[in-house]
């Protein structure tokens, strides 16, 4: 049975929780101990010469799973001999060989690695006629019933609690069978199938009934993006609007979560709750902070009776009454308040987030993708070059393939339109639109670009972001165009981080010697970009500390267009009034591919101008709320401490 190293929790403290769960400090961890249980029960089969019937999922949750039974395969000798599996689902319709058929993902993430038969792996046909479906599906469930039923089944979650592609509203008995999928899992896929329109509407899945068979269950979720369906999951009621609330009904089920998915159940987000804890300055703030906004009351009116009556009187003995941990909270965040973010000159800083000293810093604001910057500090970054400091922008890849097809040919075509118009002869720039055209006219929706149409899509985001960069007030001398190798495969898959992105990171890093490094800390990126953007970012500054100027270099990490610090989290908050807000819009304008319709939307069908200005809104509302000064928008930042 698993065991996880960081999750001590009892019985008692997982109370609110319907369902066995287990935290692990990352992803990585977590995956191989899920791969030892696995492992161990192949093995006893081997042992007994039973086959092991393994029901496995895709997506991007079990691809760490699937890399560490390749390792114990490969260097640790697990033969998959005895292994029979039957995958989850596979989209309708769907070629075996499409660059998005889940048969692609299995042989390319495991069967092709390991000695598992071939006629021993099943996965949905996504080539059948509809009138073959319903009697395929029935022999897909006799092939599992003949074998004695899954004695593992693997799952993953979708963010309305799908498992498999059993969407809201399946029933608990329901069985293997063609489905319509939701929207919201459509716009989740539509990333890789180059938007929504290409994306299908429907999918072969294995029922609610034969995973609810299976002798054993696990299911993993990774990241933050799924704190909230895991919470509504294991803590909520059990119903046919959220399908893994089912599995709060098996008799050997178990969720299994890194620290970030794992955040919103109670006993983590609200300890107190729970059981008696240590009061820190951290989760005090976050306490007081979230009982005030939970009663709807100004911190400074809060009262000895709302601490007692919300399950905070301990924390009330030890350190009220009421009115001096008010004072003290409401004191801590006002000074996360500043219009400096670069410091401010010739001021006591002893209560800012930022050193007034150098009055004038050396800053570099790292960009996973063009728009970024603008998009999620763009207010930070206008008042940081208004206030004289000497600002930096570095976009750490080209963001090419979110530039739509059209938009490509439409660029290509003005280039050969503005040789002709000014008589500048160039056959190959004729051949280079005559290429792109002919392949995007012919293009499949899982068609990976060719080098020249990358290209072509790079250069408009890279003219994108010069404009947003002039607009703010850089010379081009302060704007770096990173390129960093990991990103460019032309699909929404990306490599691992590599030392070349670590090196020219640090290159950059050395050269500017920066007093103040702002990153991308929004791990909620669905594309994961963010993620190994800031992988780069934080090898880097590892690998640079021993360096002198680096004693004085902070790193501050802002969010992104689809989620915000919370409140208890935020250490610097940089205000904006009503023509600042303006400007910032303005500056996101200047990225003209991502408006009026986005390649990749994510679930929000909001523009990204639109998402940025309700999410500073929305912070600026919190503070608002919690009885500090109102303003019209705030950016807000974590500090790094490395």
């Amino acid at each position: 049975m698993l065991k996880s190293s960081i999750d001590k929790a009892t019985g008692f403290e997982k109370r609110f929780e319907n369902i066995g769960t287990l935290v692990y400090e990352n992803a990585t961890t977590a995956s191989k101990a899920v791969a030892k249980e696995i492992s161990a029960l192949i093995r006893v089969k081997q042992s007994q010469k039973q086959p092991c019937i393994l029901g496995l999922a895709t997506g991007s949750s079990p691809k760490g799973l699937y890399a560490e039974l390749v390792r114990l395969h490969k260097e640790e000798g697990l033969s998959f001999k005895n292994v029979v599996s039957f995958n989850l689902d596979e989209y309708y319709p769907m070629e075996p060989d499409s660059v998005n058929s889940y048969v692609r993902f299995m042989k390319e993430q495991l069967f092709n690695h390991v000695d598992i038969l071939p006629e021993n792996y099943y996965v949905p046909d996504g080539l059948l006629t509809k009138e073959a479906i319903a009697d395929y599906c029935d022999a897909y469930e006799t092939k599992i019933e003949a074998l004695g039923g899954i004695d593992l089944q693997i799952l993953g979650i979708g963010g309305n609690g799908h498992i498999g592609f059993n969407e809201s509203g399946s029933l608990q008995n329901s069985k293997t069978r063609l489905v319509a999928l939701d929207h919201i899992t459509r716009v989740a896929a539509s990333g890789d199938f180059g938007g929504l329109d290409n994306t299908p509407r429907t999918a072969i899945t294995l029922g609610v009934k034969k995973i609810m068979e299976a002798k054993r269950v696990i299911l993993m979720a990774w990241g933050e993006g799924k704190s909230n369906i895991i919470k509504t999951s294991t803590e909520g009621g059990v119903t046919s609007l959220v399908p893994a609330s089912y599995l709060q009904e098996h008799n050997n089920a178990t969720f299994i979560l890194d620290k970030a998915a794992a955040s919103k159940l109670t006993r983590i987000n609200t300890p107190w709750l729970v059981e008696k804890i240590v009061w820190t300055d951290k989760l005090i703030r976050k306490a007081v902070l979230s009982l005030a906004l939970h009663l709807k009351k100004p911190i400074l009116m809060l009262t000895d009776a709302d601490y007692i009556e919300n399950g905070m009187s301990d924390l009330l003995a030890d350190s009220g009454p009421a009115y001096n941990i008010n004072i003290k909270i409401f004191n801590k965040l006002q000074n996360t308040i500043t219009g400096w973010p670069g410091g401010k000159p010739n001021a006591d800083d002893s209560k800012r987030p930022e050193r007034s000293e150098p009055a004038k810093k050396r800053v570099v604001i790292f960009s996973p993708h063009p728009d970024d910057d603008i998009i999620s500090m763009g207010g930070t970054f206008k008042r940081l070059q208004e206030q004289g400091h000497e600002v930096h922008v570095a976009y750490q890849t080209s963001g090419n393939i979110a530039v739509a097809d059209d938009e490509a040919l439409r660029f290509a075509s003005f280039v050969c339109d503005y040789n002709d118009k000014f008589g500048i002869e160039s056959k190959d720039a004729n051949t280079i639109y005559e290429k792109a055209s002919t392949f995007l006219k012919a293009k499949k929706s899982s068609e990976i670009d060719t080098a020249e149409v990358r290209y072509i899509k790079g250069l408009i985001r890279k003219g994108e972001a010069r404009a947003t960069s002039h607009f703010i007030g850089l010379p081009d001398s302060q704007i770096h165009f990173m390129n960093l190798p990991f990103y460019e495969t032309g699909t929404i898959e990306k490599n691992p981080i590599g030392e070349e992105d670590i090196q020219l990171t640090m290159d950059l890093i050395e050269k500017i010697k920066p007093h103040q490094i702002y990153a991308a800390g929004d791990l909620a990126d669905p594309h994961g970009t963010h993620k190994v953007c800031l992988d780069a970012i934080f090898a880097a500054v590892k690998k640079l500390k021993p360096k002198k100027f680096m004693k004085d270099c902070w790193v501050w990490l802002y969010r992104g267009a689809w989620q915000e610090w919370g409140i208890d989290e935020i250490e610097m908050a940089v205000p904006m009034g009503p023509d600042q807000v303006l400007e910032k819009r303005k500056g996101i304008f200047k990225h003209q591919s991502q408006k009026d319709g986005v390649v990749f939307q994510g679930a929000d069908s909001r523009e990204f101008w639109q998402r940025a200005e309700d999410r500073n809104k929305e912070t600026a509302d919190l503070y608002d709320e919690l009885g500090l000064s109102h303003y019209a928008a705030m950016e807000a930042f974590v500090r790094w401490h490395y």
